[in-house]
């Protein structure tokens, strides 16, 4: 049995990721199981901690460093066990720091991994902040820069010029011509700076 195909989706949040993810899965010619980093998070607090209430307030800073790190391995784990099994996975993610971007490497470096650059303007992600309303404002600003110092991918996909419908169309014309996923295998891996 082959890998199942990694389609790792790169972009700010409001890029267009879960759009898209939902033309892949809705589309009937490759059977494809949708990883979100947003669902995946939500699930695991949902899931297990429910029910507690805190005594005081934690700044989200301080959240983020005890858990971030952690829940994004184990969703990247998650990930690769889909391949492994023979499933076909579409990650809807963001990659902003080079920790995780080094994670996914080593992780992903030997699975069938197409890496999809999910790309939109800072003031076009400011509008659909604006639009959507169940963002934090400013966070796909803060997130911009980070996430689009990666410049190499296997197909790039603009959510500005194309419509959720032709990003997915673009994405399956590119699998279904069997060119090879190559841009994982040469990226390097990044210093981490230490703060």
């Amino acid at each position: 049995m082959k890998q199942g195909i990694i389609v790792l989706m790169n972009g700010t949040s409001s890029s267009g990721k879960t759009s898209i993810s939902i033309e892949l899965i809705n589309q009937k010619e490759i059977l494809f199981h949708h990883l979100s980093i947003d669902d995946f998070v939500k699930d695991f607090f949902n899931n297990k901690f429910s029910d507690i209430e805190p005594t005081r307030e934690v700044d989200e800073q301080v959240i983020a460093q005890i858990m971030f790190d952690p829940l994004i391995s184990m969703y990247y784990s998650t990930i690769k066990l889909f391949s492994e099994m023979g499933l076909n996975v579409i990650v809807d993610t963001v990659i902003e720091n080079d920790k995780w971007f080094n994670e996914c490497l080593d992780l992903f470096f030997d699975q069938p991994t197409l890496f999809i650059g999910v790309i939109c303007s800072k003031e076009e992600l400011i509008r659909r902040e604006q639009t959507r309303g169940d963002r934090k404002i400013g966070l796909a600003a803060s997130q911009f820069s980070k996430v689009y110092c990666i410049d190499e991918y296997d197909l790039e996909v603009n959510t500005e010029e194309m419509n959720p419908i032709e990003c997915g169309d673009k994405i399956l014309s590119f699998i279904k011509s069997n060119k090879e996923y190559s841009v994982f295998k040469k990226l390097s891996k990044r210093n981490v700076s230490v703060s």
